[in-house]
């Protein structure tokens, strides 16, 4: 009687779970227990370096959470990220593993930049919105050719948008340093300033700039194109299995070159919205990691464009709690990112525990 009781029990919350809840419960609670994990290990190596761990998720915490300062910093920081993100996360629906989106940055960025001096006395909007398609359109193609290179050459997409990074900070820095040079740049070579006109203005009531919603906004459409269109769909069948794509007639040349086109132009806008809202120039502050902090917040969030904006958020806060760490706890400032590579560690080994629990399995099957 208990076993039919409990049988019948095991029916009805069955019945209620929908089955893509099943199968979303566990990627969540794979990445939750992560996230767990890299806390634990960070929170070990802060108790080497002489720190309360503690004490230290506390100001962390209050750093990035505590205030409305504190959150619209970590919302300034977020912004990028979500954009960065972006162009690991797109082509990961292919199947491929782009990390250049630094590089997308940093050429995104010296365009728009170099956009804005060629254009003294146009109109602020003007200007604004042809640095925005500007540094969209290089960051694109920067990002394109890698993919160019896999489909057509088979060069590994991995490397070649990693030494793509490369290249693109040595053009920025012979670029500021020589041709595009501002005499009053002494001590830190810069483009000319764009001009107090030409800035992205902050969100009425916060001093949060406008990059953040260009932030959401791509997030947003870029889930749209991806799970609610037929585009979306081919790139996901093309993902899943290039060789039956062909088959069927999927043009997957051109799915890779589009797909990597529209990752590498969030990150060309990220490196607008850097000029346009912070900087005013183009300089070496393009270069300033959120290309690579942008893989680990689209592993994190397994690609999904929606997911991204909440882990971008988080990251952003952590990153933003390194100045207060270094005066509370006298840690160095580097020690997020020790945090960063923690997690992402953490969340690499976690890629090998999908598939391996069987209820999860049984339960999204029936």
């Amino acid at each position: 009687m208990a076993g039919g009781r409990g049988d019948r029990l095991g029916e009805v919350v069955s019945v209620a779970m929908p089955k893509n809840l099943h199968k979303a419960l566990e990627p969540f609670l794979i990445i939750v227990g992560s996230l767990s994990v890299s806390m634990v290990l960070f929170g070990g190596f802060v108790a080497l370096a002489g720190a309360n761990p503690v004490e230290v998720y506390q100001t962390m915490y209050r750093a990035a959470f505590g205030t409305s300062f504190s959150w619209q910093n970590t919302l300034i920081r977020a912004a990028p990220l979500m954009l960065t993100a972006l162009c690991t996360a797109l082509p990961g629906y292919l199947g491929l593993i782009i990390i250049g989106g630094e590089g997308a940055v940093v050429i995104g960025g010296l365009v728009a930049a170099l956009t804005a001096l060629t254009m003294p006395t146009a109109p602020p909007m003007v200007v604004l919105a042809s640095m925005a398609l500007a540094g969209m359109v290089a960051g694109g193609i920067w990002l394109a050719i890698g993919g160019a290179l896999r489909h057509y050459r088979a060069v590994n997409e991995t490397i070649s948008s990693l030494l793509l990074n490369y290249i693109a900070i040595a053009v920025l820095n012979h670029l500021v340093t020589s041709t595009f040079r501002d005499p009053e740049s002494l001590n830190h070579p810069s483009t000319h300033h764009i001009g107090e006109a030409n800035m992205i203005g902050l969100i009425p009531g916060t001093d949060l700039h406008w990059g953040f919603a260009f932030g959401v906004v791509a997030c947003v459409l870029t889930w749209f194109l991806m799970h609610r269109t037929v585009f979306g769909f081919a790139s996901q069948i093309a993902g899943g299995n290039v060789r039956a794509a062909q088959i069927a007639g999927l043009p997957v040349g051109r799915l890779i070159l589009i797909v990597c086109f529209v990752a590498g132009a969030a990150g060309g806008l990220a490196g607008m919205v850097e000029v346009a809202a912070i900087h005013g120039r183009a300089n070496d502050t393009l270069n300033a990691n959120y290309g690579y902090a942008g893989i680990l917040v689209a592993f994190v969030a397994r690609n999904n464009p929606l997911a991204i904006m909440p882990v971008a958020v988080l990251l952003g806060g952590i990153r933003a709690s390194s100045g207060l760490l270094q005066r509370t706890h006298e840690l160095p400032d580097a020690t997020v990112l020790v945090m960063q590579g923690i997690i992402f560690l953490v969340i690499l080994f976690s890629e090998t525990l999908y598939g391996r629990f069987s209820k999860f399995q049984k339960q999204g099957a029936s």
